[in-house]
């Protein structure tokens, strides 16, 4: 059975606007404001190589 990975809770505060924005991105792609959050900042990761690339075969969640 797979490990399931640790979560932290944080308190982030964000302009009205950009919160607007990733709740309108969000919704367009189906996700919870949340998710989209963490989908964001892992593509940001992997782009500036500070987190492994995905392993083939692999699904990258959110």
């Amino acid at each position: 059975m797979a490990k399931e990975k640790e979560s932290k809770s944080f308190v982030l505060r964000i302009d009205t606007d950009t919160m607007n924005a990733i709740e309108k991105w969000a919704s367009d792609e189906f996700r919870s404001v949340n998710g989209q959050l963490l989908y964001l900042l892992n593509q940001a990761l992997r782009k500036s190589g500070r987190l492994p690339e995905k392993k083939k075969g692999e699904i990258n969640l959110p």
